[in-house]
C-alpha cells in the first residue's frame, strides 16, 4: 500500500512507473497552472518544473490553489513548492522564479521533458512555448482563454484549427500557422466571453489593460483537464496494452 494505491488500481503498476520517471514543465502556476501541477503530482509524476514570476496576491483568492491570507506577497513557485513536497516529499521539484518569455527561452533545456504545459497568459510566450517543444519532439498542452468564462463544462479538447469561438485561439492559429506548426493540443471553452462590469472609478486607468474577471470554478476545470490529458497522453502506450 502506498499513497498511490487507488490510482494504481485504474493504471497498473507498468503506468505508475512510468509517470514516476516522467519529467513535466508546467509554465505559469496561476488559475490554471496552479491545479495542472498538484493533480500531477497527486497522480504520481516523479518530477516537475514550475515556471512563474509572479507572488501571490489578493486578488487571487478567488480561484488560485497555492493563494491563502498566509502566502500573500510570497513568489507563487516558492509556495507551490512547499505544497508539492507536502503532497510527496520524494517528489523532484525544479523550481524556476522567472517568466518564459522568447528572451530567455535558451535557459531551458526542452529535451529534459517528458511534457509541456503552457498555462501562461501572453501570445508571444506562448507561442515561443510551443515551438521549442515541438523543436525538442516534446508533447506540449496548451491553455486557451479561462477569464470572462462562468461555464466550466463549456471546455474542450481539441487541435488548435478545430477551435473556434475563443479569441486567444483565433490569434494563436493565425500565429502557428504562419510559423508552419500544423498542430497543437488545446484545452479552450466555447464559452462566449462574458464582458466584466465597468471597474470602480478609482481603478480606472487610461494605461492600465482591461483586466479579465474569473471564479473559482472555471480555470480550475481547464487545470484539470490539462493535468488528466498529460497523464493519459504519458501513460497510454501501456494502458492500451493492457486493453
Amino acid at each position: 500500500m502506498n499513497q498511490f494505491s487507488r490510482t494504481e488500481l485504474l493504471l497498473g503498476k507498468e503506468a505508475m512507473k512510468i509517470l514516476a520517471d516522467s519529467r513535466v514543465a508546467v509554465f505559469g502556476i496561476g488559475g490554471v497552472g496552479g491545479f495542472t501541477v498538484e493533480a500531477l503530482v497527486r497522480s504520481g509524476v516523479g518530477a516537475v518544473d514550475i515556471i512563474d514570476n509572479d507572488k501571490v496576491c489578493l486578488t487571487n483568492l478567488n480561484r488560485q490553489l497555492i493563494a491563502t491570507q498566509k502566502t500573500i506577497g510570497r513568489y507563487k513557485t516558492e509556495v507551490m513548492k512547499e505544497r508539492i513536497l507536502e503532497i510527496n516529499p520524494e517528489a523532484a521539484v525544479y523550481e524556476h522564479p522567472c517568466f518564459f518569455l522568447p528572451e530567455n527561452k535558451d535557459d531551458f533545456d526542452f529535451t529534459k521533458y517528458s511534457y509541456v504545459v503552457d498555462a501562461v497568459d501572453t501570445v508571444t510566450a506562448k507561442i515561443a512555448l510551443v515551438m521549442e517543444a515541438k523543436k525538442a519532439g516534446v508533447p506540449v498542452i496548451s491553455s486557451m482563454g479561462a477569464g470572462n468564462k462562468l461555464d466550466p463544462a463549456a471546455f474542450e479538447v481539441a487541435d488548435i484549427y478545430e477551435t473556434s469561438v475563443c479569441p486567444l485561439a483565433k490569434v494563436m492559429r493565425r500565429e502557428l500557422k504562419k510559423r508552419g506548426v500544423r498542430g497543437l493540443k488545446v484545452v479552450y471553452s466555447r464559452e462566449m466571453p462574458i464582458s466584466p462590469l465597468e471597474s470602480p472609478a478609482e481603478d480606472k486607468s487610461a494605461s492600465r489593460r482591461s483586466t479579465p474577471g474569473s471564479v473559482a470554478f472555471v480555470p480550475s476545470v481547464a487545470g484539470l483537464i490539462i493535468a488528466g490529458e498529460v497523464i493519459k497522453d504519458l501513460t497510454a502506450a501501456v494502458r492500451e496494452d493492457g486493453e
